[in-house]
């Protein structure tokens, strides 16, 4: 098998798909593996260091996509791989298609097979490729908080933690899964006052006893939601649905609820957001304000810490690329179900519900 890895285009985007550790592991089982040249390098990780594993360089993404039969990428393919793409090929990668009908189209229309990197299932609910990403960008949303609240990007002025004799700022998370509970963890670790809201009395139970009930827990009713925006300083939106948009639990006229220069930082903003006033930002422009509200919706947060989030996604990852590798998509499907689920496009057709009815 060929397996592929062009450097990502995305904006700020510094994560790679595969280490040389992974690389090394898929040449000693009989694999061939093309790296564009300086793919790894925001991560620390040197063409030598993907020559030493026994993979070959090469130095366009038009030669990596043009040799490989499966292609493993972080972001989603930007408008300007499209035209590399081939119909035999097997492209892995983070697409959320259900918040990009048009990607799903143009994947469609090639007609070769991809994977969703954030369905995969573990079988018993939970999603073990996007749990790192997920835990990565829940801290780093706190931090893109404190940016939110900073009197230079238009916000109250306020430090999370607060200081002596004076109170901290109130964070409210919207869902209690792996992202609102590792923001959850952030934030109090700096001082915040920490309030995790859902739907799922289950997930609450979870997240009190994870978190020693020093955070409060709220459920997700319409009046409790408004009141905790009243009160909130800095919103954290971590809902997810997976293979659907997330849902729209701020519309644009709740923002008059929130107080002047409080922050909005919309992690689902991948899946569409959780505010109706979200729209996708950048690393170097984070922040804009609506209606007096501080908004910041950076889809990549992780691509912020490549090394560490390059590592943390390959620890997980590399089990299905040698699967993959090893088997075939298909073999692997029949060996894995939880693999299965991750298939998003096949024989011209988008298979998730929430791309298709969007």
């Amino acid at each position: 098998m060929i397996i592929g890895v062009p450097a990502e285009i995305t904006a700020y985007e510094g994560r790679v798909a595969l280490t040389p550790a992974g690389a090394r592991a898929l040449t000693r089982a009989g694999h061939s593996v093309l790296v564009q040249e300086g793919a790894g390098d925001a991560s620390g990780l040197t063409d030598d260091d993907y020559v030493r594993a026994g993979a070959e360089l090469v130095p366009t993404p038009e030669e990596v996509w043009g040799r490989a039969e499966q292609l493993w990428k972080v972001q989603a393919p930007l408008e300007a791989e499209w035209p590399m793409m081939r119909a035999e090929q097997t492209l892995v990668a983070f697409l959320h298609l259900a918040a990009n009908p048009k990607l799903g189209a143009a994947l469609a229309q090639t007609g070769l097979t991809a994977l969703a990197l954030e369905l995969v299932s573990d079988g018993h609910g939970a999603l073990p490729l996007l749990t790192p990403m997920s835990e990565i960008a829940g801290r780093l949303a706190v931090q893109a908080g404190a940016m939110c609240l900073s009197h230079l990007h238009g916000g109250r002025g306020l430090l999370l933690g607060g200081a002596t004799g004076v109170e901290p700022a109130r964070v409210l998370i919207l869902g209690g899964g792996v992202v609102g509970e590792s923001a959850a963890l952030a934030a109090l670790g700096v001082g915040a006052d920490v309030i995790v809201l859902d739907n799922r009395l289950p997930r609450l139970r979870a997240v009190d006893a994870r978190l020693g009930g020093r955070a409060k827990t709220l459920f997700a009713s319409t009046g409790n939601l408004e009141r905790a925006l009243g009160e909130a300083d800095l919103v954290i939106g971590a809902a997810l649905v997976p293979g659907a948009r997330t849902p729209r639990l701020i519309r644009r006229d709740t923002l008059s609820l929130m107080k002047p220069g409080a922050g909005i930082v919309d992690v689902a903003v991948d899946q569409g957001g959780v505010a109706e006033t979200t729209r996708p930002t950048t690393h170097a422009e984070p922040c804009y304000v609506v209606d007096g509200v501080v908004h910041s919706a950076v889809p990549n947060l992780p691509g912020a810490v490549p090394r560490t989030a390059t590592f943390a996604l390959q620890n997980v990852t590399l089990p299905y690329a040698q699967a993959l590798a090893d088997r075939g998509v298909w073999a692997a499907f029949s060996n894995d179900p939880g693999l299965h689920q991750a298939l998003a496009v096949s024989e011209g057709q988008v298979h998730l519900a929430g791309a298709k009815s969007r």
